[in-house]
């Protein structure tokens, strides 16, 4: 009997849910996958047989039986391929290699000497390839790979606009897919930590989140309902450009008093800089002098805590989001930021409101981007069930 298209996409959005079923809540069995989802058993048992033969699904083995035949259960085949997921940074990029439920194999840092679009792009595909010869054996092997880009990145995947970097107009897809293939996937590096906190990290149990990237700047990335927002809200993008001081800072947007002229990591380094009468190379120093008990660090640091916990008040007054999530380099800091920080959010946000938001620090610290976007191409390589083995 010829099957219909209509049937053949059902059967492709069946064979995804029982999938998910299984990643959700293995190990389990096929009679358990018809009681969660509803589907008859025969019908369960087909799609499992083609997932198996697909090697997404594995069987383990008998469960405890419930009065009959002990049932085999079902585990999701995480080691079937691999992801690469790359957060470019202004100064350097961070590449994971990782397996289809986001467990890190692989790291690697590579500087960024020359922040040209062609020099950033070599750079990508030296790291992918240097990442992909420690690939394990799989039926997949790289499955796709996902760039967070400290900028604005259209539908089409294009940089629009990435500030600073002194990009405009880049194709990063383009020359990457012709060599690396079509699951390619390209994002604000904040909407990329967003989704990587929200699978991986502090956003797990929130439904509603805002992930604040704090290094250079201060960009956001916005969970609703589960999913990345991706509205025209000016809190979903340059957040940092929020002024909070009238009489605040010059910033390079024109304004003064933006959020990130005071709370930012450069900001934090431009007045270590101009205490210490020296440039300050990174913030791993301060903070190391601050655990080892330097006033000075300790003060310049709770200078910024204060400063974090102002424009935190704002957005939880405006918003009042489920969890606030502070991650990119900022986070390397938080236990020394978080008292003044939440001193300074206690005196100005609203009482209704502050009991309603919670703040939290990345758990993921540095990797949230690079981990969301790893999980682009892994969420839609999973989706197209009709995949084949690359030995097939």
């Amino acid at each position: 009997m010829k099957i219909t298209g209509d049937q053949q996409l059902i059967k492709k959005m069946n064979k995804t849910i029982v999938l998910d079923t299984i990643r959700q809540h293995q190990p389990l069995s096929r009679a358990d996958i018809s009681a969660v989802i509803g589907l008859n058993k025969a019908t369960v048992s087909s799609l499992v047989s083609e997932l198996i033969d697909s090697r997404l699904v594995a069987e383990i083995g008998p469960g405890e039986s419930s009065g009959g035949r002990k049932p085999t259960l079902l585990l999701f085949n995480r080691s079937a391929g691999y992801a690469i997921g790359i957060d470019i940074r202004v100064n350097d990029l961070l590449a994971v290699l990782v397996d289809l439920e986001g467990n890190v194999l692989q790291e690697k840092t590579a500087a960024l000497t020359d922040s040209s679009p062609d020099s950033v792009l070599e750079q990508i595909r030296k790291t992918i390839r240097q990442l992909a010869k420690k690939l394990p054996d799989s039926a997949y092997g790289i499955v796709g790979i996902g760039i967070g880009v400290p900028g604005l990145v259209d539908e089409k995947s294009r940089v629009v606009s990435a500030p600073n970097l002194g990009w405009n107009q880049v194709d990063l897809l383009g020359p990457l897919a012709a060599e690396f293939g079509a699951n390619i996937h390209i994002d604000n590096e904040a909407n990329a930590g967003a989704i990587g906190e929200k699978l991986y990290g502090a956003g797990r149990d929130a439904l509603n989140l805002i992930y604040l990237s704090i290094g250079i700047g201060i960009g956001s990335g916005i969970i609703v309902g589960g999913e990345l927002y991706r509205g025209t809200s000016n809190f979903s993008g340059e957040v940092g450009h929020m002024t909070v001081a009238e009489d605040g800072p010059l910033c390079r947007c024109g304004n003064r008093g933006c959020w990130e002229t005071l709370a930012s990591e450069k900001a934090l380094l431009d007045r270590a800089s101009k205490l210490w009468g020296r440039a300050v190379p990174d913030l791993e120093q301060i903070v190391r002098l601050a655990r080892d008990g330097d006033p000075e660090a300790l003060r310049l640091l709770n200078e910024t805590g204060a400063q974090l916990g102002v424009g935190l008040a704002n957005l939880v007054n405006i918003l009042n989001p489920e969890l606030i999530v502070i991650g990119n380099r900022l986070s390397l800091a938080g236990d020394l930021l978080q008292e003044a920080m939440l001193e300074t959010l206690e005196n100005r946000s609203l009482s209704y409101h502050r009991k309603k938001s919670h703040v939290a620090f990345a758990n993921l610290g540095t990797r949230s981007t690079a981990l969301g976007a790893a999980s682009m191409p892994i969420t839609a390589f999973l989706a197209d069930t009709h995949s084949e083995p690359a030995e097939a």
